[in-house]
């Protein structure tokens, strides 16, 4: 009769273990994708005030054309966007923006949250399979200079 400390032993012996090369460990990653939100710049005045944000994109997935970008979207862009995901994608479920504010709204605090939570929404959305292959807007909203909402017929 075996115990199951030598059970144990047996099923993990088995097994190919394999250590790690330095360019395993230190290496590029197979497929990587950083998003940052940064830099929110109020533009405007009076009425017609609005903030935008530099979004920073470094990959190497196929589903985004460069490997680094840099473009500056509002948050009326980001609302169409999430709008447009919903309507293209049924099985996944796209999460919130952070809350439209209309108070304050171009205080310190408030443009600091708002952008924490749209980079938490596009490292979500970005790095979701499904929408990596078959959104037809996400890698333009994300890296695309000239990106424009006409240019999508939604």
């Amino acid at each position: 009769m075996t115990s199951p400390t030598q059970k144990n032993f047996e099923a993990t012996s088995r097994l190919q273990i394999k250590e790690q090369t330095i360019d395993e460990m230190y290496g590029i990653p197979e497929n990587f994708l950083e998003i940052e939100v940064r830099n929110p710049q109020t533009q405007g005045f009076g009425r017609k005030m609005y903030t935008d944000y530099e979004i920073v994109c470094r990959t190497n997935i196929p589903a985004f054309k460069f490997k680094y970008s840099s473009v500056r979207r509002r948050y009326s862009d980001f609302e169409w966007f999430r709008d447009v995901l919903e309507r293209e994608s049924s099985r996944v479920n796209i999460p919130p923006l952070p809350g439209k504010v209309f108070t304050n709204r171009f205080s310190d605090e408030v443009i600091e949250a708002r952008r924490e939570g749209l980079e938490r929404f596009l490292q979500i959305v970005a790095g979701h399979p499904l929408l990596q292959t078959g959104s037809k807007v996400l890698s333009a909203f994300i890296q695309d200079p000239n990106f424009s909402r006409e240019v999508y017929n939604y």
